[in-house]
């Protein structure tokens, strides 16, 4: 199920990750792109990548980002909950020619009416060219 359809003619509906791209020019070319095929430059891309994985509810393309080590063997997302703001607060490291990262973010939705966010600090490793989610610090 997808929380931003598709308009007729292609995808020219903004990313979620606010940043002011197309989802096809943006996040987009990284969650539809055959594994193993496409990476995220950088700790922050992959963060941003990873949060419009949430908002579109692909589970699979977070799976797929996640550490082997920290991994879960499943993940259910919720339909109900709306993710409308990703504000990025903080990044140390994670640029293309380092091996580590780390991103603080603040992620706004509302689930069933109630508006919330959750705020965390991930770890990031680079494995060959392949950014990958850790854990949260």
């Amino acid at each position: 199920m997808d929380q931003y359809p598709v308009p007729a003619g292609g995808d020219a509906r903004r990313c979620p990750c606010l940043s002011g791209d197309t989802l096809a020019a943006c996040c987009g070319r990284f969650l539809h792109a055959p594994s193993g095929t496409t990476f995220p430059p950088t700790a922050e891309a992959l963060m941003r990548s990873r949060y419009t994985a949430f908002a579109t509810l692909s589970a699979d393309y977070l799976l797929r980002t996640w550490h082997p080590d920290t991994r879960p063997d499943t993940l259910e997302l919720d339909p109900q909950q709306h993710w409308y703001r990703l504000e990025i607060l903080n990044t140390a490291r994670g640029g293309p020619w380092d091996n580590d990262g780390v991103v603080s973010f603040r992620a706004c939705y509302r689930h069933r009416g109630v508006r919330d966010s959750l705020a965390e600090t991930s770890r990031f490793v680079r494995l060959g060219k392949q950014w990958l989610y850790v854990d949260a610090l």
